[in-house]
């Protein structure tokens, strides 16, 4: 089990925000932890190899750079295919996320749902029915953003590593 302890969760904490733009990040979080640098770095690649923590990097935002558009596409998939489809449209560079979900909203039979992103809504449905035809689903719904009311990233622990709930 990859269970995390009090200090990581500290430095996890951390990840979450900004990075300061400085020389050495990693510096200034272990002087705020009573660490050396090296401590923290190593212990960032221990979260990373044990797969505790995916990644961290820079967040772009898209609309500002050139994919102002992007559509939710919920597709309905036969269950014995959802692994095999989830894993075609997920290798598609313009998609973000790719997620199964159990159908269970009477009259929305949907179950897998890809978040297609292009420079426009027309590039996105021309790429969802290249995909359609790629994984054979002709069942889907395109739901496109009218306007993003809220996106952040889940913030977990707060700055002392406890849950932030």
């Amino acid at each position: 089990m990859n269970t995390i302890d009090a200090v990581d969760r500290k430095i996890v904490a951390r990840l979450q925000g900004d990075l300061p733009l400085i020389p050495r990040p990693f510096a200034q979080m272990a002087a705020e932890l009573g660490l050396s640098e090296a401590e923290v770095v190593e212990r960032v690649r221990s979260l990373s190899r044990r797969g505790v923590m995916r990644r961290f990097g820079a967040t772009l935002r898209h609309q500002q750079s050139g994919f102002p558009s992007n559509v939710m596409v919920a597709w309905r998939v036969p269950p014995e295919r959802i692994s095999e489809v989830g894993r075609k449209l997920a290798a598609y560079r313009q998609v973000s996320h790719c997620y199964w979900r159990e159908a269970s909203c009477h009259g929305f039979p949907y179950n897998l749902f890809s978040m297609v992103h292009g420079t426009s809504d027309d590039q996105c449905r021309s790429l969802v029915a290249e995909m359609a035809q790629a994984v054979d689903i002709a069942d889907h719904a395109l739901l496109f953003s009218v306007q993003e009311l809220k996106k952040t990233s889940m913030r977990y622990f707060d700055q002392e590593g406890e849950i932030h709930g």
